[in-house]
């Protein structure tokens, strides 16, 4: 006996309105995946910020010098916000010092944790 609501044992095959609906659905989802894969090294984005540079001093219109790197504008003003005036050597440094801060700040949340702890026993609350 089969209870309401629930689909009948004779019904094998799929609907084909679904099947192209889900169909469509996966290529849209992997062109979405796609678009936002490409990761730039911030060596290169200093780069491609200085090509722009290079290609509007020749006179070439920015839109015309951004396209020609390939990537969007959005992406290019937000390139040159992050790395304005700074140099591949600033960059890599900037990006070891930011790698030194996260391993300090969770050398320091562990040293303290330790703290309570130590204080915690030390008062016979455990």
């Amino acid at each position: 006996m089969l209870c309401r609501g629930l689909a009948s044992p004779r019904r094998t095959r799929a609907d084909p309105h679904l099947v192209a609906s889900l169909a469509s659905l996966q290529r849209a989802t992997q062109r979405y995946k796609a678009i936002g894969t490409k990761k730039h090294k911030p060596e290169e984005v200093v780069a491609k910020l200085r090509q722009v540079n290079v290609l509007v001093s020749q006179g070439h219109s920015v839109a015309d010098a951004i396209r020609a790197i390939g990537v969007s504008e959005v992406t290019y003003y937000r390139w040159r916000k992050e790395f304005g005036g700074l140099k591949t050597d600033q960059v890599r440094r900037m990006r070891e010092l930011e790698t030194e801060n996260a391993r300090l700040r969770k050398a320091i949340a562990d040293l303290t944790l330790d703290k309570l702890i130590l204080q915690e026993e030390a008062r016979g609350n455990f």
